[in-house]
């Protein structure tokens, strides 16, 4: 049984069925997930599309779906009794489902990490007493967890399965890239309605102050497109716009910078030597929590983190309005050595990072718990 809640999650599942089905072919998997795990012939209990959520005021606008997902997985919990249960990072619904599941003695692997090195890190408690095993996909994650007594494994992060073919790769035509800016607002609708139209906002303002820009936008398929065009309409007016729905990757092969919001697409823009600025809003109530309960670390973008400095500006909350966001982009791309150096060091995240292969180590764990 498997359990992902996001768009990224959903596709590193997807990865993860596949690797354990080319070792055991005899494999059954079901669980909650998105389009990705069902193409990898997962049988759906639940789409992920209705459990998706960003903070606190959004989790209790969908709790009906969080408590109607649990009732369903328990279910099959009881009646299959899984050899192994599978969760993917989305700890708002999988850690309390992992207590259920416990319950029933039902062995589990934890495969990407919740951030409880930054924040609430009094879930290390619930992890240790529910959890049998933790693949982690950050190098810091493996120290992290064994100083708290829990069984991991560094498994490499599987962004470098499919962004290998990208890492050394020089971009088709650096002219053009150079003056394109990428505009990443996210995967969920909520991320649509408060990023887009800053960024647009953005976009507006560098129209003006950047000769011949131009802008490619991500739409990621998990997005409601009617809440999209809204935000294009409104927005949009007037600048030189490209959207792209066939994956970031494709973002980042056609700009020279990027704006985007925070999680595992600043690693990717990393990852294909793309600058960039940050930004990311909440409701204001999941702000002033999420500040109460972050401890010790000094960043938000995961590709800050890893690098231990900020490599890309952060701005974050009432700091992501478009006049900021313009006037970090503008006066980054404006110093041409600058951009040299910063891009020298992305590409450096890499290294950090370990190499391919974080699906196929995941699934050799997997199978031996199943063993034992």
């Amino acid at each position: 049984m498997i359990i992902a809640g996001d768009t990224s999650g959903d596709h590193h599942g997807a990865k993860l069925v596949q690797a354990m089905r080319e070792k055991n072919g005899d494999l059954f998997f079901c669980g909650i997930g998105g389009q990705a795990l069902k193409a990898a012939g997962v049988r759906l209990l639940l789409d992920t599309s209705a459990l998706s959520v960003i903070g606190v005021t959004e989790i209790f606008s969908k709790l009906h779906h969080f408590l109607g997902g649990i009732r369903r997985a328990k279910s099959i919990i009881q009646s299959l009794h899984p050899d192994l249960l599978i969760l993917i990072d989305f700890p708002g619904f999988n850690l309390p489902f992992s207590a259920i599941a416990k319950r029933y003695g039902v062995k589990i692997l934890y495969y990407i990490s919740p951030q409880v090195w930054a924040w609430r890190q009094g879930r290390v408690k619930k992890i240790r007493r529910r959890i049998d095993h933790m693949a982690v996909i950050l190098p810091f994650e493996e120290d992290f967890f064994k100083q708290h007594g829990i069984p991991v494994s560094y498994v490499g992060h599987p962004l470098l399965d499919t962004y290998e073919c990208l890492i050394d790769s020089p971009p088709a035509d650096e002219t053009e890239n150079s003056r394109t800016i990428g505009l990443l607002p996210g995967s969920r609708d909520r991320e649509i309605e408060r990023h887009l139209p800053e960024m647009l906002g953005a976009a507006q303002i560098l129209n003006r102050r950047l000769q011949g820009v131009r802008f490619a936008i991500s739409l990621a398929p998990s997005v409601n497109r009617d809440v999209f065009d809204d935000k294009l309409r409104k927005h949009a007016a007037g600048i030189d716009y490209q959207l792209i729905s066939d994956g970031v990757e494709n973002v980042f092969r056609q700009c020279g910078f990027a704006v985007v919001c925070s999680g595992t697409v600043t690693l990717e823009a990393a990852l294909c030597g793309v600058p960039m600025v940050i930004m990311y809003k909440v409701s204001p109530v999941t702000a002033w929590l999420g500040r109460a309960m972050i401890k010790g670390v000094n960043f938000i973008g995961l590709v800050n983190l890893i690098a231990g400095k900020g490599l890309a500006p952060e701005l974050i909350q009432e700091d992501a309005t478009s006049q900021k966001i313009a006037d970090t982009v503008y006066h980054m791309v404006q110093d041409e050595a600058g951009m040299k150096a910063l891009k020298r060091e992305l590409l450096e995240i890499k290294e950090r990072l370990g190499g391919p292969g974080a699906a196929e180590r995941t699934a050799d764990i997997a199978l031996k718990m199943m063993d034992h």
